[in-house]
């Protein structure tokens, strides 16, 4: 029982990091976006 608590608990945790890089990347791209917009404004 404690096995298979350990492997979802380790599961979720590597989800979890995966998630964050996702929403990071995402992050870049818009700031990215963004710099491009008020490049051209301008």
């Amino acid at each position: 029982m404690k096995r298979l608590a350990l492997l979802s608990l380790l599961s979720l945790l590597v989800l979890n990091l995966s998630a964050c890089n996702t929403l990071s990347g995402i992050g870049k791209d818009l700031k990215k976006g963004g710099e491009a917009i008020e490049r051209a404004a301008k």
